[in-house]
C-alpha cells in the first residue's frame, strides 16, 4: 500500500453528489366522493421497505455492527495508513494518505446514514411534489426532532467513541444551514459537533457536493480508519464520474484493490431512495443475454 501525506491545497476530483431525497409523486387531483379513487397517496416500495421494513432495521443493525467492531480492531492496531484515496490514486495504483500521528477517526456522511429524513420525505409525500430544494433547505434549518437515528447507529456510535475514535461527519447538508443542521443532529442523539473541526458540510470547500476535498482537510488533523455513507461519493470522488453507467460503476467498485476494502474500512448503508445508485435502462438492468420468455402464455 503506498502512502501519501494529505494536502488541503490539493485540487478536488470533480465530481457531484446527489441531492436529497425526490419527493412523492403528484396526489390525484380532487375528486367528488362517488369519483374518489380507491387508493390515497402512500409511500414508495422504496420508502416502505426502507423506513418501516423488519428487514431494513436488521440490516442497518447488522451493519452497525460490523462497523463498529472493525473500527474497535483497528484502533487496538493503530494503523499508519487511513482509508482515503490520496489525490490521483486510481484502482491499478491505489494509494492513500498517511496517518503520521494523528488522533484517529472515523468519518459519516449524515442523511441516510446517520439519520433517517422522515419528516421531510413524508412532507413530499403528502404535498404530493418532487423534492424541492427550498423546501430541503426549510428542512434543514427547521427539521430538528423529526428525523430519527438509523437502527443500529446510535449504539455503534457509542463503541466508536469508547474505542478512543473520533466521530466525524461528511455531509452535503449546507453551511448556510449550519445551526439547524447541528441541532438535528442533536436532536437525533447522534451527538454534539462542531462545524470546520468535526462537522463538514457543502461549501466548506470548493467542488460543491464533491466531497474529497473536505476529506482531505479532515486528514490534516485526523487519521481516518473508516469511511461510511450510503452513497459511493461518500468514499470517494472518483466512484461519481459522470460519465460512468451502472456496469461502470459497478465495475470500478470490484476491482480487486477497491473490492477489498469493503467492510475493512469502506461502508455502505443501503439507500434505494435516490443516489446515482438509482438508474439503468432495462437492457443496463436485464442485458439481453439473460432474456427468456414463459413457454406458455394465457
Amino acid at each position: 500500500m503506498k502512502l501519501a501525506l494529505p494536502l488541503l491545497s490539493l485540487a478536488i476530483l470533480a465530481a457531484c453528489q446527489t441531492a436529497p431525497p425526490p419527493g412523492p409523486q403528484p396526489e390525484s387531483v380532487a375528486m367528488a366522493p362517488e369519483e374518489a379513487p380507491e387508493t390515497q397517496v402512500a409511500p414508495t416500495p422504496g420508502e416502505q421497505w426502507l423506513l418501516g421494513s423488519a428487514e431494513a432495521r436488521i440490516i442497518m443493525v447488522q451493519t452497525w455492527n460490523e462497523i463498529a467492531a472493525y473500527v474497535e480492531q483497528q484502533a487496538a492496531a493503530r494503523p499508519n495508513a487511513s482509508v482515503i484515496l490520496a489525490p490521483g490514486a486510481t484502482p491499478e495504483a491505489p494509494e492513500y494518505l498517511a496517518c503520521g500521528d494523528r488522533p484517529l477517526a472515523a468519518v459519516f456522511d449524515a442523511d441516510e446514514t446517520l439519520i433517517w429524513n422522515t419528516g421531510s420525505t413524508g412532507a413530499f409525500r403528502r404535498l404530493g411534489m418532487e423534492f424541492d430544494p427550498a423546501i430541503w433547505s426549510d428542512w434543514e434549518r427547521t427539521g430538528a426532532g423529526k428525523a430519527v437515528a438509523i437502527p443500529g447507529a446510535l449504539d455503534g456510535l457509542s463503541r466508536i467513541r469508547a474505542a478512543g475514535v473520533e466521530v466525524i461527519i461528511n455531509t452535503n447538508r449546507e453551511a448556510a444551514n449550519v445551526d439547524g443542521n447541528i441541532e438535528t443532529l442533536r436532536a437525533a442523539g447522534i451527538g454534539d459537533f462542531v462545524h470546520g473541526s468535526t462537522l463538514f458540510l457543502k461549501g466548506d470547500t470548493p467542488g460543491g457536493s464533491a466531497k474529497d476535498g473536505r476529506r482531505y482537510a479532515i486528514s490534516e488533523n485526523y487519521c481516518v480508519i473508516a469511511l461510511v455513507g450510503d452513497q459511493l461519493g461518500d468514499i470517494a470522488d472518483i466512484f461519481n464520474d459522470k460519465s460512468l453507467r451502472p456496469a461502470g460503476r459497478l465495475a470500478l467498485s470490484e476491482a480487486p484493490a477497491f473490492d477489498a476494502m469493503w467492510g475493512k474500512g469502506w461502508f455502505l448503508l443501503p439507500n434505494p431512495l435516490y443516489g446515482p445508485s438509482i438508474a439503468g435502462t432495462m437492457d443496463e438492468i436485464f442485458p439481453p443475454e439473460t432474456h427468456w420468455e414463459p413457454s406458455t402464455q394465457e
